[in-house]
């Protein structure tokens, strides 16, 4: 019971929270209307519904005592009429107990007035100047209404009314009951309540229509803050923007103004950090690009020098030739890590790649054969279509991500593990779908959402023994990225997978 209960209330909340605040502030002005119009219609209805009834009680009562003074006579010890005054001429007429029929017509009794008079044998029944015929079920109501001078409500069929009826015993044990119509009272309760419904219903509608057009005018600058706040919502703030967007000012003193002007604070303090961050990061691009070029010379001078110090025509010492061989490899490793840094900086600075047809699928085939001799122990599988996908870009630059995933691939799963590179083409969206799946132990979960940072490692130690950089994910999205494609991955135990997405050229699509 307490759940069914609990359904409205969740609904109503369910229902306001999928509302604008226009929405929620009219809906709650037009619910406390309606509820105080109900307020007043229940009150009004009610109080006029007692006074109209007492009003009828009142009458009730002053028609029971001239019924019950023309039946019984006067009470004894009051002073006889005057013969000459009684209605008719005829000078018994005080007392007409012998025909209550007679008594019903008495002067000063309202239309319709119900008057009847019970014995245990006979039942005289009358309605003011007419006839009345009761039923066997509306003699039993009336014997069953007790003679203790009270008003009661009851429907007497036979004549098709309801009457508000009150029951007296006379002196000679007779029980005379007396009654009125209740349907002049409830055609007035009808009236008001329906004059209350037609006045009401058009006042929620007036204030419905009145109160939107309110809200709307009080709303319209909190509708200029949600207007700008889109604007710049709509801006790409990851690279250099400026925002000129600013709210009109309001009237401080009001909420919306304080809004607005808090918003316009809270723009300016954006601006000034992403000029500052937009700086900051074309000092480092720089600061990388320098440092990538100049360190290619002092590299090359190191490998050069070292390459000739082993073409010594005499035997080195093993130690000497060990350092040689040593200062030959990380120089190398050094060269390809300020080659990386130069191609990220040249991506990062917006600057195009070569664009020309390249076939994926002579690509997968030529890196799938490359990491196969670099990695024989590992299984190498190739899924492709029959023909070439064809799709513009850097044939080099591309190779080299799909040597980066499959050199990943490589150096992080143990041998036996199976590489399956897959390329399909998708005509309907213009694009084609490259992905390289392995079934090893899979990349940390903790790692999944910065793996295409810099110099992120999954296994430090094992990257490093291995010659990684940290920078071969960045470039693959870099790459990937310039080509106005995307790349993701999903990984866990037993099955990782990138999958990067290009367009295809456009004669294919």
């Amino acid at each position: 019971m307490t759940r069914h209960a609990g359904r409205p209330a969740g609904g109503a909340r369910h229902w306001l929270a999928g509302r604008t605040l226009r929405g929620r502030l009219i809906a709650g002005l037009v619910t406390l209307l309606f509820v105080a119009c109900a307020a007043v219609g229940v009150v009004t209805y009610l109080s006029l519904h007692s006074f109209l009834l007492g009003q009828l009680d009142d009458q009730l009562a002053a028609a029971s005592s001239r019924y019950t003074m023309c039946v019984d006579g006067p009470p004894p010890g009051a002073q006889p009429p005057d013969p000459d005054d009684q209605a008719g001429g005829d000078p018994d007429s005080h007392n007409h107990e012998n025909d209550p029929g007679y008594c019903a017509d008495t002067p000063g009794q309202a239309q319709a007035t119900f008057s009847a008079a019970l014995k245990p044998q006979t039942l005289v029944a009358k309605v003011t100047y007419g006839e009345c015929k009761l039923s066997a079920a509306d003699e039993a109501t009336l014997r069953r209404l007790p003679a203790n001078g009270r008003y009661y409500t009851a429907k007497l069929s036979s004549l098709d009314a309801e009457y508000r009826l009150v029951a007296d015993r006379g002196r000679s044990g007779t029980v005379l009951v007396t009654g009125l119509p209740t349907s002049p009272m409830t055609d007035t309760l009808d009236n008001v309540e329906l004059t209350e419904v037609v006045v009401f219903a058009a006042a929620l509608l007036l204030t419905g229509v009145i109160g939107t057009g309110w809200v709307r005018l009080s709303l319209r600058p909190l509708r200029r803050v949600t207007a700008t706040a889109a604007e710049v919502a709509r801006l790409p703030l990851a690279s250099e923007v400026d925002l000129p967007h600013r709210v009109p000012e309001a009237d401080p003193r009001t909420e919306v103004g304080q809004l607005g002007t808090a918003f316009n604070q809270m723009l300016g303090h954006v601006e000034s950090s992403l000029g500052r961050r937009h700086a900051s990061e074309a000092r480092l691009r720089r600061f990388a690009a320098d440092a990538s070029h100049e360190l290619r010379t002092p590299l090359a001078a190191i490998r050069g020098y070292a390459e000739l110090a082993r073409r010594h025509p005499g035997t080195l010492p093993r130690e000497v030739e060990h350092a040689l061989v040593r200062v030959e490899s990380e120089s190398e490793r050094m060269s390809a890590l300020v080659e990386d840094l130069l191609l990220l900086a040249r991506l990062d600075a917006g600057r195009p790649l070569q664009s020309r047809p390249v076939d994926l699928t002579r690509l997968a085939i030529d890196a799938t054969s490359d990491a196969r001799a670099a990695g024989p122990e590992h299984r190498w599988q190739l899924e492709l279509p029959e023909g070439p996908v064809l799709v513009p870009g850097d044939d080099q630059r591309l190779y080299q991500v799909l040597a980066n995933l499959l050199s990943n691939a490589r150096t992080h799963t143990p041998a036996g593990t199976t590489v399956t590179v897959a390329l399909g083409a998708q005509p309907r969206s213009g694009t084609a779908e490259l992905t390289v799946t392995d079934d090893g132990p899979g990349i940390p979960a903790e790692l999944q959402p910065d793996l295409f940072e810099r110099f992120v490692r999954g296994d430090s130690s094992r990257s490093r023994a291995a010659g990684s950089t940290g920078l071969g994910l960045s470039i693959v999205e870099a790459v990937i990225g310039a080509h106005h494609g995307t790349v993701a991955v999903t990984s866990q135990p037993g099955r990782t997978r990138f999958a990067i997405t290009l367009p295809l050229l456009p004669g294919q699509a």
